[in-house]
């Protein structure tokens, strides 16, 4: 046993699903890797080249083409939409249920209730007519998330310098008990007051919060867990790896919305910050489970900025090029996304699409894995790799690359 390496490049999608002029009709005709591939026919990514990126995508290009000697194939999405939160949950395991959508003043009463069953001092906080939100001790409130799709988030936003993070995190598991919307984030920093807070309560129609920007919890010593609907992390692949004594870090964004127990982790925006990260984990263990995700080329589509994107490529590639350097002859490295953000598309949200699947060990031979249908195959063969219990969902496709 050696060192599983998975490395996510956020929203590099390789071409839309055949679901998507049902789904999300304005992400038809999005890829891409294939459209900025197109734009810009120069980019230096031999590695990606090499590991089989066109073979994934079904084209090639003058510039980019078919590898001879890769282990490649796609994966469909199994979530519904296209979200980095869902993906990632499914990639680790778990093909999450479908959440409701509805505002925070649609459960305000059960969620109360349930807090204050749990032995907590609650308090409704608003206009005589409004939506209101709660407070929790006097040092949480409880509300609609308003950066988000309104109706899809709640926050449970903390003062830590008055609550610990884990107590934080109980009373958002509290909410998340009783609540079916997409995601409950838990979350809180250092040096804000309860004024910085209800100062940045804000109503949106039916929708009541509080701005977390304009409350300051970013600021410092933030902390930060997304707790998802029908999610169990006990069920994932990082849980089993964790009950086996088996060492798991988890770098970049993936490390704020998967749930791990005791291992590593460490998050940064910075594409080189993490590489770094990465490689230095690399350095301090021979066996065990590494994650990355780079969230950058995922704000490069926002932005819908295709030329930062490929820079960004470029960056990447290089990366992935000492990694493979450093691997030893029992390592894996798999290469992937978890849905697209096409910056041609003509928007800028995330784009419903197939990702690749790029693996490499060392003296492999030319191997297609095929089309898979779930992301959580992935979890299913890092398990498989070291052989512990097996994620709720996905089937192993470690024969083939091995």
């Amino acid at each position: 046993m050696g060192r599983f390496l998975l490395i996510i490049l956020d929203s590099f999608g390789i071409g839309e699903m055949e679901d998507t002029h049902l789904t999300r009709p304005n992400d038809v005709g999005a890829n891409t890797a294939l459209h900025i591939l197109l734009q810009y026919p120069n980019l230096k990514i031999p590695n990606l080249i090499r590991l089989g990126l066109m073979n994934s995508i079904g084209q090639d290009l003058p510039h980019y083409p078919f590898a001879t000697h890769a282990i490649f194939g796609s994966s469909l999405l199994a979530h519904h939409g296209a979200d980095s939160f869902l993906g990632h949950q499914e990639i680790m395991g778990i093909i999450p249920d479908i959440p409701l959508r509805e505002p925070f003043s649609c459960v305000i009463d059960t969620v109360e209730s349930q807090l204050k069953q749990s032995g907590y001092k609650v308090q409704r906080i608003g206009n005589t007519h409004g939506p209101h939100i709660l407070l929790v001790d006097g040092v949480a409130t409880v509300g609609d998330n308003l950066e988000t799709d309104l109706g899809m988030v709640y926050n449970v936003t903390g003062l830590l310098d008055q609550i610990s993070f884990p107590d934080l995190l109980a009373i958002g598991r509290c909410v998340r008990s009783v609540v079916k919307v997409g995601r409950v984030i838990t979350f809180g920093g250092e040096h804000v007051s309860i004024d910085n807070l209800l100062d940045a309560y804000e109503v949106t129609g039916d929708y009541a919060g509080i701005n977390a920007p304009k409350s300051g919890v970013y600021r410092e010593g933030y902390q930060v867990l997304h707790l998802g609907y029908g999610i169990d992390h006990r069920t994932q692949v990082q849980y089993q790896l964790e009950q086996a004594h088996i060492p798991v870090a988890l770098i970049g964004k993936v490390a704020d919305i998967i749930y791990l127990e005791h291992g590593y982790t460490y998050n940064s925006a910075n594409t080189d910050t993490l590489f770094q990260e990465t490689l230095h984990q690399m350095g301090q263990h021979l066996e065990g489970f590494i994650c990355l995700n780079i969230q950058e080329t995922d704000l490069a589509g926002h932005a819908q900025n295709s030329r930062l994107y490929g820079e960004l490529l470029e960056k990447c590639d290089s990366y992935i090029g000492s990694i493979i350097e450093r691997m030893q002859p029992d390592d894996f490295l798999l290469v992937m996304a978890d849905h697209g953000n096409d910056p041609t598309i003509g928007h800028s949200n995330h784009t419903r699409e197939r990702v690749p699947l790029l693996c490499y060990r060392q003296n492999a031979i030319h191997t297609a894995i095929g089309q898979r249908a779930t992301m959580a195959d992935v979890a299913a063969t890092i398990a498989a790799y070291f052989q512990v219990d097996p994620p709720r969902h996905g089937q192993s496709f470690l024969s083939q690359i091995r």
